[in-house]
């Protein structure tokens, strides 16, 4: 499969939004996801093949640190390295604005995603109780260090 990966613009809007209501029983409003272009701590990245967008990625970024929000990919586009390529592209973008580390939230139920992000070098690094709803779970605090620990 062919895509690239480009910067969230207002035309991928409605595309995302589309989604976040198919892979997340909670989503993010379409005024939320509209307004992170325009903000200076968000970096969103958008997946794009034969002119439809698959699969997207937010990180949040405060001094040193990065936070990845959200990662969705289209269910018809899943297994074809959409996910993968968005994460890299998020780490070497944390990594060029000089960001010491990158960091999510994972259901420890949702294997496919774990093993994903181990096999990119993110390792367990803490756990929040009762951190998802439906279904109440955890959440693995999941981060890939660029720069040594102090």
């Amino acid at each position: 499969m062919n895509f690239e990966i480009v910067p969230l613009q207002s035309c991928h809007i409605d595309a995302v939004y589309e989604i976040e209501k198919e892979c997340f029983g909670n989503p993010w409003s379409r005024e939320d996801l509209a307004a992170q272009p325009s903000n200076e701590n968000a970096h969103f990245l958008v997946a794009v093949g034969d002119e439809e967008v698959c699969g997207y990625i937010g990180v949040y970024e405060y001094f040193e640190s990065c936070e990845i929000a959200n990662i969705a990919v289209k269910k018809i586009f899943r297994r074809n390295g959409v996910a993968k390529a968005l994460i890299n592209a998020a780490v070497e973008g944390a990594k060029g604005r000089d960001c010491s580390f990158i960091t999510l939230e994972v259901r420890p139920s949702n294997t496919p995603a774990l093993a994903l992000y181990k096999s990119l070098g993110f390792e367990q690094t803490g756990r929040r109780k009762n951190f998802y709803t439906s279904p109440a779970e955890d959440a693995l605090i999941m981060t890939k260090y660029f720069k040594e620990k102090v």
